[in-house]
C-alpha cells in the first residue's frame, strides 16, 4: 500500500491530504505539523482570533473528527527533523520514522523580524498560539505600536482600534499595503487608517525599538522621530520555512523550488503553499505566494500530482491565477493576479467613494486586478489575466462593459 507523507498542517497540506482522499487515494496519508492546534483557518488569527469575536472551534477548519474518519492521520504539534530523500523516510521530532512514496513540503513560511531590544513587549503574529499574549498586552497596555503596514500590521492595526487601542504604525515606505497596490488606492488606505483614529507615519527607517523601562517600548527614526506604546507588534513580512528541504539538499531561491506540477529537484517530493517557488503560468516568470486561497489552491494540485505520480498518470499543469482578500475597518480588497505598484492602471469606479475595480497592465498585458464592493469582477479578472491578457485598454476603461460578459467572449485586440 502506498504512503503519503504531508509535513505541515496549514491549509495546503490539510488540503492536499482531503484532496487525496476524494479523488480516491487509498493508502496511507500522515499529516505533519508542528503547530500544536488542530487545523484553522489562518486569515482568522489577525482579525477574529486576535479580536475575540469568535472561540477558537469556529475557526477550524473541519469538526473534531473529521480526519480520523477519513482515515488521514493528522498528528499536531510535532516536528519533522529530517528527511532521507535516498531511503524516503521522514524523522519526526519524537524519534519516530515515516517511509513514503511520496512527500509534500508544506511548511509554509515564518515571521520576518528585526533587530531589537523590546523583550517580551515586542511579538510577531504567524499562527494562533501568537494570538493570546498579543491580545494580552493590548488590553492591559491600550497601546500598540505596529512596525510594518503590509497585510498583517494593517489588518492589526485595525482589529486593535476595534479593540479600542491606540493605534501608531510605523512604515518603511510611502503607502501602506506597497508592494501590492498602486499609488492612488494605496494613498486612499492611508486615508482610512487615519479615518479610524490611527497615527500612521510613512517613509520611517526605524532605529531603535527598545524596552522603555516601564513595561512598553519606544522607537526611534534615525531622523529623529520618536513613539512610545505599551506593546509593539513586528510585522515585516515573512519568509519561507526552508530549513527542512535545506537539510535534505532540495533546491532553494526564495522558497522551495518546483516544477508547474509542484515536483521539487527530488524524486517523489513536492512542495506547495506559502514555502513554494512557481512557475508563474501566465507571466513565464516565478513567483511565491503568501495567500490563504492560493496556498489551498496549490495544496489540492499538488495532491493530484502526487497521485499521478504514484499511479502511473500524467499531473495537469497548474495554471490558475491567484486570489487574495483582507478585511480593514469593515472595508473587503480582493487582489487578483500579479499587479506591481507601478503597473499602467485603469480604473472603473470610484477610488475614494470605496467602489471600484483597479485593472493593472504591464507591458501592454492585463496582469491583475484590485477591487472593493466588486467581488464579480475579481473572478471576471482572473479569466482575463489568463485567457485575454492583450484587451483594448479602451475597453476596460468602458464601465459600461462588463467584465464578466467580456470574460467568456473572445475580444478582439484594439
Amino acid at each position: 500500500m502506498s504512503a503519503v507523507v504531508i509535513v505541515g498542517s496549514g491549509v495546503a497540506g490539510i488540503t492536499a491530504a482531503e484532496t487525496l482522499r476524494t479523488e480516491g487515494f487509498t493508502g496511507s496519508v500522515t499529516v505533519i505539523g508542528d503547530d500544536p492546534a488542530v487545523p484553522y483557518r489562518r486569515p482568522a488569527v489577525s482579525k477574529e482570533l486576535l479580536a475575540g469575536s469568535v472561540p477558537a472551534e469556529r475557526t477550524w477548519l473541519r469538526p473534531a473528527g473529521y480526519w480520523a474518519e477519513r482515515e488521514i492521520d493528522v498528528r499536531t504539534g510535532v516536528t519533522a527533523k529530517s528527511v532521507d530523500p535516498d531511503r524516503r523516510v521522514v524523522e519526526l521530532g519524537t524519534g519516530e520514522t515515516l517511509g513514503y512514496d511520496a512527500l509534500l513540503l508544506a511548511t509554509g513560511g515564518r515571521a520576518r523580524t528585526i533587530g531589537h531590544d523590546a523583550g517580551d513587549a515586542a511579538f510577531t503574529l504567524r499562527s494562533a498560539g501568537d494570538v493570546a499574549v498579543l491580545r494580552a498586552a493590548i488590553e492591559r497596555t491600550n497601546t500598540v505600536l505596529v512596525v510594518g503596514a503590509g497585510l498583517i500590521g494593517s489588518e492589526v492595526a485595525s482589529t486593535a482600534r476595534g479593540l479600542g487601542a491606540e493605534v501608531t504604525v510605523l512604515e518603511t515606505a510611502e503607502r501602506p499595503l506597497h508592494r501590492m497596490l498602486p499609488p492612488v488606492i494605496g494613498a486612499r488606505y492611508e486615508k482610512l487608517h487615519r479615518d479610524n483614529g490611527v497615527a500612521l507615519h510613512t517613509s520611517v527607517r526605524l532605529d531603535v525599538l527598545a524596552a522603555d523601562g516601564r513595561g512598553g517600548v519606544r522607537a526611534v527614526a534615525e531622523d529623529g522621530r520618536h513613539w512610545s506604546a505599551g506593546a509593539a507588534l513586528v510585522a515585516v513580512g515573512s519568509a519561507p520555512d526552508t530549513a527542512l528541504a535545506e537539510r535534505m539538499g532540495l533546491v532553494v531561491d526564495d522558497g522551495v523550488v518546483v516544477d508547474h506540477r509542484f515536483a521539487t529537484s527530488q524524486p517523489g517530493v513536492f512542495a506547495a503553499g506559502d514555502v513554494a517557488n512557481t512557475p508563474n503560468p501566465v507571466l513565464g516568470e516565478r513567483f511565491r505566494a503568501e495567500h490563504w486561497n492560493t496556498a489551498q489552491a496549490q495544496g489540492a494540485a499538488a495532491a493530484r500530482a502526487m497521485l499521478a505520480e504514484l499511479t502511473g498518470g500524467v499531473a495537469e499543469v497548474w495554471r490558475e491565477v491567484p486570489w487574495c482578500w483582507t478585511s480593514q475597518y469593515g472595508v473587503n480588497l480582493q487582489v487578483a493576479g500579479w499587479p506591481r505598484a507601478d503597473d499602467e492602471l485603469v480604473v472603473r469606479g470610484d477610488v475614494d467613494g470605496l467602489d471600484f475595480t483597479a485593472l493593472t497592465r504591464r507591458a501592454g498585458r492585463l496582469v491583475g486586478a484590485i477591487t472593493i464592493g466588486r467581488p464579480k469582477d475579481v473572478r471576471a479578472a482572473r479569466i482575463l489575466i489568463a485567457d485575454q491578457p492583450t484587451i483594448d485598454p479602451a475597453v476596460l476603461d468602458d464601465p459600461d462593459v462588463d467584465l464578466t460578459a467580456l470574460s467568456v467572449v473572445p475580444v478582439t485586440v484594439g
